[in-house]
């Protein structure tokens, strides 16, 4: 457990451009108390102290904001920035290196006793105020935009937005991801609703283009007409005055 601590300290150095040092971390940063509290109940959790589990726990939602239930599973090096208004459900599973920030859900869909929070694999990025909902799986090295709303599977190496959380980036695009470089670009992520309008006006524009080109062209045969016409009347007005 001490080495898993070490890791939580070194993280939080390594993914907060503000931490200075370790002990500002250790003194000042809820999203390690919340891990240190979260560490706590899941040993005593682990060894059957349920009961002692959980006050451990509701202890760690007091003091920090950030509630984790007990029985949830996760891995090494996981960072919650900020953390103010996380929830981590009890059969929600988060794997190696990852990042999420204030406001994440990580929630259930089903009353049953069964598998019903997220699966969150290595490198995931969640963006603040996102919720995942149900037994998903969020597929490696994916970013989950700030405030969007997932309750179906992410592929690997995708980005999703919106809501509901819609693929818009990556899917099937494989990156190698660095665990000492986590990409932080949230103001970078794909706007689908810009996207479509952006795409609309372009199309608008090409078919006002396309009208402006058939007007000019109906127009030059407007003018060649009636100076055809006026060709024909000067050559009939030759013919009569010929015929007198």
């Amino acid at each position: 457990m001490w080495r898993t601590i070490r890791e939580d300290l070194q993280v939080a150095i390594e993914r907060d451009p503000a931490a200075r040092n370790i002990w500002e971390v250790v003194l000042t940063y809820p999203g390690f108390h919340a891990l240190l509290f979260y560490r706590v109940a899941h040993f005593l959790w682990g060894k059957g102290l349920r009961g002692l589990g959980r006050f451990v726990s509701n202890l760690g939602r007091f003091f920090t904001g950030i509630e984790i239930h007990p029985a949830a599973k996760i891995g090494r090096r996981f960072f919650i920035d900020h953390g103010m208004g996380v929830v981590i459900g009890e059969t929600a599973e988060i794997a190696d290196e990852v990042t999420i920030y204030q406001g994440v859900t990580l929630g259930g869909t089903s009353l049953r006793k069964e598998k019903r929070h997220p699966t969150v694999e290595d490198y995931v990025i969640i963006g603040a105020g996102a919720t995942i909902l149900g037994p998903v799986t969020i597929g490696r090295n994916s970013r989950i935009g700030a405030g969007s709303v997932v309750v179906d599977p992410v592929p690997p190496d995708s980005t999703v937005v919106g809501i509901p959380g819609r693929v818009v980036a990556g899917e099937g695009v494989h990156r190698d991801p660095d665990p000492h470089i986590i990409d932080l670009d949230h103001h970078r992520l794909p706007d689908p609703v810009a996207k479509a309008i952006s795409n609309l006006a372009e199309y608008v524009q090409k078919i006002e283009q396309r009208v402006n080109e058939v007007s000019a062209r109906q127009g030059g045969l407007e003018e060649r007409q009636a100076d055809e016409n006026e060709t024909l009347r000067k050559v009939k007005e030759l013919l009569k005055n010929s015929g007198r």
